[in-house]
């Protein structure tokens, strides 16, 4: 027998523990399938020092705190043992260690027939709630017969899983630039390849820069600006918070080289971008703090001025005479190290709710199949939504949509109640 639920939500991360708390104060019954533990992929799937990206006091739920310190940022266990405890707080009916194998629209009725590990559901309506960071990504460049370990950022955990050797990071948006200068802390050699990027200062004039991005109103942005779909974004919450800087990890040794092209022959080809993406990245960091002093000038605010925030080191000689192409062998390079992202993945969801291309087709969050709902990617209704309390504000919207249509489905017309008396008759 099928076990029947109003709502199923796929996935127990942040966005899964979400919806069960919205989900649960507006009565709706539920139930988080979760193929392994809560949180897990920020367990399991992240390199060991990984923090947030955010200070404590920003990146949460409203109705919790972390235990750390407001202004810090978090290790990543804290980050899964923060949600394990929420879970706990709303009782949330989240079923670990249950992976969902088929998502199918029921013949001729409303509601979905889910398939799992541990039997079968039948729902009205299911949310994918699995997040943005389902499969990884990175072009396939370099063979995988050709002699150098090839792995991705989300299999990498510290600097002593590497084979000894030089290491070529490909990817400098957060996780490329964090793992890059970590590796070569340890005393390794990296070569870091730099792609278009957006760099934000780490704090401006006694502000962090999510604190700046929520009072210009940049969280809220409705669309990604164009151009900018490959664009990432370099900044890190590591060693207590600091601004990305490609000139000074360049100074302490690091070898910058633009985006990687070819293969031939065990050797590597970069573009002659690197000068270029380090100067729009510089643009998008003078723009914030451009932005920040006018806004500090109209309000009136009463903030210290930080002229060395405008101060940058010269150009390292990779930007003035970049380097081309790199012997994998005689450089000494062992590894290549993928940092170039994530894909969304739903074999499992057969419905039609996708494009040609495998992407969710959606409006934030609501699909065009009826009672099917995302939750937890990029953009799904604002800058900020896949940040955890960006996630947040989009599983409120999604349950609310949920029960209203749940309210259209109850509602029973004069028609519905005179059935029986003229059966009576």
């Amino acid at each position: 027998m099928a076990t029947k639920i109003e709502t199923l939500v796929v996935g127990g991360g942040q966005a899964g523990v979400a919806m069960s708390e919205h989900l649960g104060k507006l009565g709706i019954s539920h139930v988080v399938l979760e193929r392994a533990r809560i949180a897990e992929r920020w367990r399991s799937e992240r390199w060991d020092s990984l923090v947030a990206n955010g200070p404590a006091w920003h990146d949460r739920f409203p109705n919790m705190e972390f235990k750390s310190d407001p202004d810090a940022f978090v290790p990543k266990e804290e980050v899964a043992d923060y949600f394990v405890d929420y879970a706990k707080m709303l009782n949330a009916p989240i079923h670990e260690g249950v992976e969902v194998t088929s998502v199918t629209k029921k013949d001729g009725a409303p509601g979905f027939i889910v398939e799992t590990s541990d039997g079968t559901y039948e729902a009205n309506s299911v949310v994918a709630a699995t997040g943005p960071f389902q499969v990884p990504v990175y072009p396939k460049i370099v063979p995988e017969d050709a002699p150098v370990t090839q792995l991705h950022s989300s299999a990498y955990r510290n600097p002593g899983q590497l084979p000894e050797g030089a290491v070529l990071v490909v990817g400098a948006g957060s996780s490329g630039v964090q793992i890059a200068e970590e590796l070569l802390d340890s005393g390794r050699e990296v070569y870091l390849s730099v792609g278009p990027h957006d760099r934000p200062p780490r704090s401006y004039r006694g502000r962090d820069f999510v604190w700046w991005l929520g009072v210009l109103g940049l969280w809220d942005a409705a669309a990604m600006e164009p151009g900018k779909e490959h664009v990432t974004i370099s900044v890190s919450g590591a060693h207590g918070g600091k601004t990305i800087d490609f000139r000074e990890l360049a100074a302490k040794g690091m070898k910058l080289v633009g985006m990687t092209g070819a293969y031939e022959d065990g050797k590597l080809s970069f573009a002659a971008d690197l000068a270029d993406n380090i100067r729009a990245g510089d643009a998008d960091y003078f723009s914030i703090l451009d932005a920040a002093d006018a806004y500090i000038e109209r309000n009136g605010l009463d903030l210290p001025e930080e002229p060395g925030a405008r101060e940058l080191l010269p150009d390292p000689a990779c930007m003035t005479n970049p380097l081309r192409e790199v012997d994998l062998a005689e450089a000494g390079i062992t590894t290549v190290l993928w940092a170039t992202g994530f894909k969304q993945d739903y074999p499992w969801l057969k419905v039609d709710a996708f494009d040609e291309a495998g992407r969710p087709v959606q409006q934030r969050g609501v699909s065009p199949e009826q009672g099917v709902y995302f939750v937890g990617l990029p953009w799904l209704s604002r800058r900020g939504s896949t940040f955890i309390w960006g996630v947040w504000h989009d599983a409120k919207y999604i349950a609310d949509h949920i029960a209203t249509q749940h309210k259209y489905a109850e509602y029973r017309g004069p028609e519905d109640t005179a059935a029986p008396a003229a059966a009576a008759e």
